[in-house]
């Protein structure tokens, strides 16, 4: 790989992923990549992705995109899809990539983890991310044993939550508040988004009761 790398510490998220190293990037095709099922972030073509695309055209892509092998020698996007969105515009046909052999849910847990602390999320961004995040804990948890009741699988769940809640640094009542927002309709959710719809009210809408 001729491009450098912008900075070791850009490297400390991969590491927690089991990526050891820089040295294990390689040069993937860009049309063998496509994004992450359900990916929750928007990509979007504003400033900062012109500026981003500027930078990618002056000094290519510095830090790796991570990757998992899907189907048919193609692979899915865990993190770093505002990097391959650039790539692309800015016309290049490879991007330094590195590969990791993840399980379903420890890629929904992996794509999460690298996206959650970025600036000027939207609600439904955490929303979603939050719920798909959660969703992979529970499973990953394992299912109850066929003795166990529906306290058990309640206790299950709140735990998780409240284990997710400590992550992204948000209280568990918040965190359930923001999960709740993946049952609007798109119309309220944009309106969310947007602030027009500032305050939303529990006997309306049922955001803020919990589970």
């Amino acid at each position: 790989m001729t491009q450098g790398v912008e900075n070791k510490n850009n490297f400390s998220g991969l590491s927690g992923l089991g990526v050891v190293n820089e040295e294990s990037a390689m040069e993937i095709e860009i049309n063998k990549i496509h994004a992450f099922k359900n990916h929750p972030f928007k990509v979007l073509d504003d400033e900062k992705m012109q500026d981003l695309i500027e930078s990618v055209k002056l000094s290519g892509v510095l830090t790796p995109v991570l990757l998992r092998v899907d189907n048919n020698d193609e692979y899915e996007m865990i993190s770093g899809h505002r990097r391959l969105h650039a790539a692309k515009m800015a016309g290049l046909t490879t991007i330094p990539a590195i590969v990791r052999e993840l399980s379903d849910d420890d890629a929904v847990i992996a794509m999460v983890d690298a996206n959650i602390q970025r600036e000027e999320l939207l609600p439904s961004e955490k929303a979603f991310a939050y719920k798909m995040k959660l969703d992979a804990m529970k499973r990953q948890a394992g299912r109850p044993k066929n003795n166990s009741g529906q306290n058990d699988q309640n206790l299950m769940g709140t735990v998780s939550r409240d284990v997710l809640a400590k992550q992204v640094g948000e209280s568990s009542k918040q965190v359930q508040r923001y999960i709740r927002l993946t049952e609007l309709i798109p119309e309220l959710l944009d309106m969310v988004d947007s602030n027009r719809l500032m305050r939303l009210s529990e006997e309306s809408l049922g955001l803020y009761s919990l589970c």
